[in-house]
């Protein structure tokens, strides 16, 4: 047979599988005002199991192919049937309200909560945010979450993830935990230096200071020293400097910014510490209200998924059917559950797109847990 004469047949096909799909999910649209109409649940395992068996012990050999595809038609199924809902969801409620004067202008402004003390990287971010904003420092990551939480402060800014030593895990499962919603974030180039007392020479350091993602920014450094140098973490780089300021030492150093160093009295030591000079932290704005401000383009939410084969692939399969573009996606253990995970995404979209709502409503639907935590920009 001609290679003409066979995509010919091939677009015959073609033509039958839609008609059949068409037909096929008006069906399911039957069964779904039928299941609404009689107290049903959509969902209905038993029955796709047995078709699944039936499709399988007449497909042969190509059975994984008609596996995929019948698992692909019964999800398409569930989404169109519980789309068809007129019960409002979460996710839009949540985004409802958060488009609510969604025209106003960014504040330059405001009470906002930063962990940490003065010359920390958190302070110069929000500096960077807030031009005009009344700053408090707290002790830990979830003490700002707190005070936003609570109405304490009007806004919270926390590093979320490094671009040398990955993500800031700790407020990733605060974020979760936490009742907030990020409004915006912010990349600052980092730039590390080894601070110490006037007087203090590279060779007479027995001790380093610093957080622990700064430590790790500068493990190439950190390295070449050999053993004989204590690394200890600390809650913030700003003070781990002050701290090196207030002691009677003089073997002890801080990793931390070049402002630490005027702040405290320090002086920065002429070395290169860190690993990267293309050494990048993003921050992330978050409070109390899901607010969007003009210019959000992008989206995070928290996924958990079923424990099974394709699970993943079929929340990317949504996001390419609506060419939305996947910046991150980060997995970490789901506690109490074995071998389970929880999934971070940040895509590039905006809630003002019908299309994007109702992605994400179906990602409520489907996930064993969702949790949407905003639509914003990044400067």
């Amino acid at each position: 047979m001609e290679l003409s004469e066979i995509r010919k047949r091939i677009d015959s096909a073609d033509e039958a599988l839609l008609s059949a799909f068409l037909e096929r999910m008006e069906l399911a649209k039957e069964a779904a005002e039928y299941k609404a109409a009689n107290s049903l649940p959509v969902l209905n395992k038993t029955r796709e199991r047995e078709i699944m068996a039936g499709v399988l012990e007449k497909s042969g050999e190509l059975a994984p192919y008609s596996h995929r595809l019948y698992t692909t038609l019964f999800e398409l199924s569930h989404s169109y049937q519980e789309g068809l809902s007129s019960a409002p969801s979460r996710v839009r409620e949540k985004v409802d309200a958060s488009l609510t004067g969604a025209d106003e202008l960014f504040p330059a402004y405001g009470t906002v909560a930063v962990q940490g003390v003065e010359g920390a990287y958190s302070q110069m971010a929000a500096d960077h945010i807030f031009p005009r904003g009344s700053l408090i420092f707290f002790k830990t990551f979830e003490a700002v979450f707190n005070a936003v939480e609570s109405g304490l402060c009007e806004y919270g800014v926390l590093p979320i993830e490094n671009s040398s030593n990955g993500s800031v895990r700790a407020v990733y499962d605060l974020i979760r935990r936490k009742n907030v919603s990020i409004i915006r974030s912010k990349r600052l180039c980092i730039r590390h230096s080894l601070l110490v007392k006037p007087g203090t020479k590279l060779s007479d350091i027995k001790e380093i200071h610093s957080h622990e993602q700064a430590l790790g920014q500068c493990s190439v450094f950190l390295k070449s020293l050999g053993d004989g140098v204590k690394l200890v973490t600390d809650e913030n780089t700003a003070m781990a400097s002050a701290l090196v300021a207030s002691s009677e030492r003089n073997d002890i150093a801080a990793i931390a910014s070049s402002e630490c160093a005027k702040l405290y009295g320090l002086e920065a030591l002429p070395v290169n510490v860190q690993n990267s000079d293309n050494n990048y932290t993003r921050f992330i704005v978050i409070s109390r209200e899901p607010k969007v401000y003009p210019g959000a383009n992008r989206i995070s939410v928290i996924l958990a998924l079923d424990h099974r084969p394709g699970a993943l692939y079929e929340v990317l399969a949504k996001l390419a059917a609506l060419e939305i573009n996947l910046l991150k996606l980060e997995s970490c253990p789901l506690v109490g559950h074995d071998f389970e995970f929880l999934f971070f995404f940040e895509i590039e979209a905006s809630v003002r797109d019908e299309r994007v709502i109702k992605m994400l409503e179906e990602l409520e639907r489907s996930s064993q847990e969702f949790t949407y935590l905003g639509n914003y920009q990044e400067d």
